[in-house]
């Protein structure tokens, strides 16, 4: 069964924790903290499958976890890394936040992988908490969990025209005959229940791909019948091809059914009913020559006025395809070609320094308030702890980030130990 919506829970690995442990060696007594570091989580990965057309195989599996980075180990051995998941979609499937609806990422450009969740960062080892005081320090910093995400997909077909038109107006028998695609063709209604692609290929005319799309009826835009379905997958083609019967083979008015289809696309989508048409007047082999020429220049005068040219065609007989084909590449020659990609409206919030300034905990073991974090580390770096200004400087900093007030708020007192990173400080409010 075709399948064009899943919705999945994805995780990246959480980091490794670090670890804690001691030199215990012959002849070295008193050895210093040896506890190594824990490995990253491992990261969510889509990468485009070409060989994909559906998103089937997401209806049986819903949850989707990277690998956990590996705790550090003794004698400074560094977890190893938590393996990468890698997620393999089709082209032209658009990830959206299943709460928000927003789009996070298309899978529709250039790039053909991308990391969308990022594992947790490993913890350090007690070997980096050492200082001249405090030489053999017995704790590690835990790894970061990993970031997790409820997504829904969406498959929105990649063609350059679509196919529009009621069921049985004979769209799969125009692919089969442009095209090498051979869709399943019958004569009952919606004879086309998955989207078919045929790159053009007839007479002298080739290069673009035509999309057969499950048929539309009235109330598609409401999501009747096959409805969103539908028109989700028209969304990205540039140039429609409006097929109709003309001759009312099946007993329908064929300026009728252009009005409640282009109705549908204006009320789903109002940018979809501006872009260019062409009116496909198929099974005109099934009337006398005047009764075709009659009924051509009925739907002339109703269309063309509008700017949709109308081609008199047969998809039995193969009568004036090629002429419509040569429009619609000219058509296609004439507008932007860049790929419709849908922008990004989500932003994953990850662990970054900005987003994760520091982190204020107490440690009620070792009665020590522990201050980290990627900025404070940062700040560290380029800081001149020894000198007195690099020291006001970095008081000023703690008190206008709020780490001053986040310790009071812990019920720091003076003379309390505060540990950050390698260096021990007293505490003293001023």
């Amino acid at each position: 069964m075709f399948s064009d919506r899943a919705k999945i829970y994805i995780k990246s690995g959480k980091g490794g924790d670090g670890h804690v442990s001691f030199r215990r060696e012959k002849y070295v007594p008193n050895g210093g903290p040896d506890g190594g570091d824990g490995g990253k989580g491992g990261d969510i990965i889509f990468e485009i499958d070409e060989g994909m057309n559906t998103l089937a195989d997401f209806r049986h599996v819903r949850k989707y976890q990277a690998e956990n980075g590996q705790d550090g180990g003794k004698r400074n051995r560094k977890g190893k890394s938590g393996e990468d998941l890698i997620i393999k979609v089709p082209r032209g499937t658009v990830l959206k936040d299943a709460e928000t609806g927003k789009v996070i990422l298309d899978m529709s450009g250039v790039e053909k992988s991308v990391v969308l969740l990022k594992g947790g960062r490993g913890g350090i080892g007690n070997q980096h908490y050492a200082t001249s005081t405090m030489q053999a320090p017995r704790y590690a910093k835990p790894g970061r969990p990993g970031e997790e995400l409820t997504i829904e997909m969406e498959l929105k077909v990649i063609a350059d025209v679509g196919l529009l038109g009621f069921p049985n107006v004979g769209k799969s028998t125009f692919l089969s005959c442009v095209s090498h695609a051979r869709p399943e063709i019958a004569n009952y209604p919606f004879t086309t229940l998955t989207p078919h692609l045929g790159v053009v290929d007839y007479e002298d005319i080739d290069g673009f791909v035509i999309a057969d799309i499950p048929g539309l009826i009235e109330g598609a835009s409401e999501g009747v019948g096959l409805g969103h379905d539908f028109l989700r997958h028209i969304e990205r083609t540039r140039v429609m091809i409006h097929m109709v019967d003309a001759a009312s083979v099946e007993g329908r008015d064929p300026l009728e059914d252009i009005e409640k289809i282009n109705l549908e696309l204006k009320n789903y989508n109002e940018e979809l009913a501006k872009r260019p048409q062409v009116i496909a007047a198929n099974k005109l082999d099934c009337v006398t020559a005047s009764e075709a020429e009659e009924i051509t220049e009925k739907l002339r005068k109703a269309c063309e006025p509008q700017g949709v040219r109308v081609f008199p065609v047969s998809c039995a007989t193969g009568q004036g395809i090629r002429e419509l084909l040569s429009y619609v590449k000219q058509l296609l020659s004439e507008i932007n070609l860049e790929p419709v990609v849908f922008p990004s409206e989500y932003v994953i919030e990850g662990h970054t320094a900005e987003e994760e300034p520091y982190t204020v905990e107490y440690d009620p073991k070792y009665k020590v308030y522990r201050v980290e974090g990627p900025k404070i580390e940062k700040m560290l770096g380029y800081t001149n702890l020894e000198a007195e200004k690099g020291f006001l400087f970095f008081q000023k900093f703690m008190r206008e980030n709020g780490i001053i007030e986040e310790l009071e708020a812990l019920g720091i007192n003076e003379g309390d130990t505060v540990q950050i990173y390698g260096h021990a400080f007293e505490f003293y409010a001023n």
